[in-house]
């Protein structure tokens, strides 16, 4: 019952930070992050209604495929991915959240049957352990996508530090919604940007409340509740 009852207490939340700032129920995709979850945990989510995924191995991502057949399951890939990885996975999502260099936009184009709507990954806390761009470096980067068409930069990603404190999380969160709409005034038909992707499992009702569209969500959805 644990997984239930957490997928209900996350819809609450969700709905609750929405209302709080005027936000419709269908502004937020809660993407929910299935990496080293069990095919079975999984099932459970699918069945309470959830179908985005998001998978951070090319291992993950085959198996839970090779098990789910449904046609409304959108997947995404979450994590840093190697340019040599990028032939075994782009194909099989949907969304790519982690865009953070030309080398791996060059090998995403090559390699892409289709226009793969990806998030350009900013590293707005400046963390050495992150990957993404600065803020400083965001425009160019989006300029210079042009020459891949490919890609669809469809909008930016975060992430927040793991010991971060509220205040910081809403001038992070509220920075990238800034960026965001830098880039959609541009409009660029190659890069509509109209989305971001922030907030997770320990800060996802702040990102809701500075503007997420895309919210990551793992740990919350297996945690054992007293």
């Amino acid at each position: 019952m644990t997984i239930l009852s957490n997928c209900r207490e996350i819809a609450a939340t969700i709905e609750m930070e929405l209302n709080a700032v005027n936000r419709n129920r269908d502004a937020v995709t809660c993407v929910a992050v299935t990496k080293l979850r069990s095919l079975e945990e999984t099932e459970v989510l699918y069945e309470q209604g959830l179908n985005h995924f998001g998978e951070n191995r090319v291992e993950g991502l085959i198996e839970k495929q090779a098990h789910f057949k449904q046609t409304d399951i959108k997947w995404h890939f979450i994590g840093s991915l190697q340019t040599r990885k990028v032939k075994d996975v782009i194909n099989r999502i949907d969304y790519f959240h982690a865009l953070d260099r030309e080398s791996l936009a060059k090998e995403i184009n090559k390699r892409a049957e289709k226009q793969m709507a990806c998030f350009v990954q900013v590293n707005v806390a400046g963390e050495a352990s992150k990957h993404g761009l600065s803020p400083e470096e965001l425009q160019d980067f989006i300029t210079l996508l042009e020459a891949y068409p490919q890609i669809q930069v469809v909008g930016l990603m975060t992430m927040a530090p793991i010991d971060a404190d509220d205040e910081t999380l809403h001038r992070i969160f509220y920075q990238l919604k800034k960026l965001q709409e830098a880039v959609a005034e541009r409009n660029l038909p190659y890069a509509p940007c109209t989305e971001t992707s922030m907030g997770m499992s320990r800060d996802y009702p702040i990102a809701i409340q500075e503007g997420a569209t895309f919210v990551r969500i793992g740990s919350s959805f297996f945690e054992e509740t007293e």
